[in-house]
């Protein structure tokens, strides 16, 4: 989350804009009850005991966060939600030795995917 706040805040700065402006503050309000979601959900969880369940959980909370906020941004963006959502369902149901590569997968792969096609048709 740090580095979406810092790009969106030198984004703002290119383009001259305060970052409570609208489509920036938009973002932020479709992004954040997920991820504050995705963080209630951790602490229950691992209190829990049911530590296993964070990996789905993490991925198809971002999912939903990123697709949410991704309705004020490029049209890809909902597309890279979507996949993570995906990703998310299958660490739910896959066997915790599958978990690490799954959470690479989704956090890593498709961030990087993503990034350079964004970068690419959309100057980042």
């Amino acid at each position: 989350m740090s580095v979406g706040l810092a790009a969106t805040y030198k984004k703002a700065q290119r383009a001259g804009v305060p970052l409570t402006s609208g489509p920036a503050r938009k973002f932020m309000y479709s992004f954040l009850p997920a991820a504050v979601a995705g963080g209630a959900l951790t602490v229950v969880l691992f209190r829990l005991g049911l530590t296993g369940l964070l990996p789905g959980a993490w991925l198809l909370l971002y999912g939903v966060a990123v697709t949410s906020a991704g309705s004020f941004s490029v049209n890809v963006l909902p597309l890279m939600g979507s996949g993570f959502m995906l990703v998310g369902i299958l660490a739910l149901v896959a066997p915790p030795g599958l978990h690490t590569a799954l959470l690479s997968l989704g956090f890593g792969g498709l961030h990087i995917a993503f990034g350079i096609w964004i970068a690419r048709r959309h100057g980042g």
